[in-house]
């Protein structure tokens, strides 16, 4: 992706982000309004200052964003509970996939992540929920069953992932998320490609 394509697609993501067609979730005809921004992960850094400069500017049109970051919301239900010592003293004992199963059980995003956020959204002050951080926490936590757990918890605003990867939709197939664009972490069917959204 050309730092013009880039530009291009922050200045089309606050041009929807901030139209009142988005905020006011209209055209979804009864669909959950998840939305998904797939990017290629080499992008990741220039991604996190064009996500700043788009929450800064929704800001100043009294846009409220309030971000999620997957990665931070574990570690914090993890200290939470008391348990964050232990992940870190057991972690050099442990395989990796011993691992991996140890944090996914902590971690269950209906059990544990689905409550924690709900929680951070209580106060229903924003307009728009971005959740990042999805490539930080593979393999322990897999986006599809994080969106699968929010839509009893982000109800009555929209939500767009930030995605290193591709979201692949097909007529046959239904949808998919490819992670880092290798990795198929499931079939999600419910969200909308934010990049093919009119402003």
């Amino acid at each position: 992706m050309t730092p013009s394509e880039l530009t291009h697609q922050e200045e089309h993501l606050f041009a929807v982000l901030s139209g009142e067609r988005f905020l006011k979730m209209e055209g979804l005809s009864n669909e959950v309004p998840f939305f998904i921004y797939p990017y290629e992960p080499e992008h990741a850094l220039d991604v996190a200052k064009s996500k700043k400069r788009v929450k800064n500017r929704l800001a100043s049109k009294g846009i409220e964003v309030r971000e999620i970051n997957l990665y931070d919301l574990s570690v914090d239900v993890l200290k939470e509970r008391g348990d964050w010592d232990e992940v870190l003293e057991v972690e050099s004992d442990l395989d990796k996939a011993e691992f991996t199963e140890m944090l996914q059980s902590m971690l269950n995003p209906q059990q544990h992540l689905a409550p924690a956020i709900r929680e951070r959204l209580a106060d229903g002050g924003f307009d728009v929920v971005f959740l990042t951080g999805i490539g930080e926490v593979f393999p322990y936590i897999r986006s599809h069953n994080v969106l699968n757990n929010l839509q009893s918890v982000v109800v009555g605003k929209p939500m767009l992932m930030f995605f290193p990867g591709r979201y692949e939709q097909s007529d046959t197939l239904g949808s998919s998320l490819v992670l880092f664009g290798r990795l198929k972490d499931d079939q999600y069917y419910r969200a909308k490609n934010i990049l093919e959204q009119e402003p």
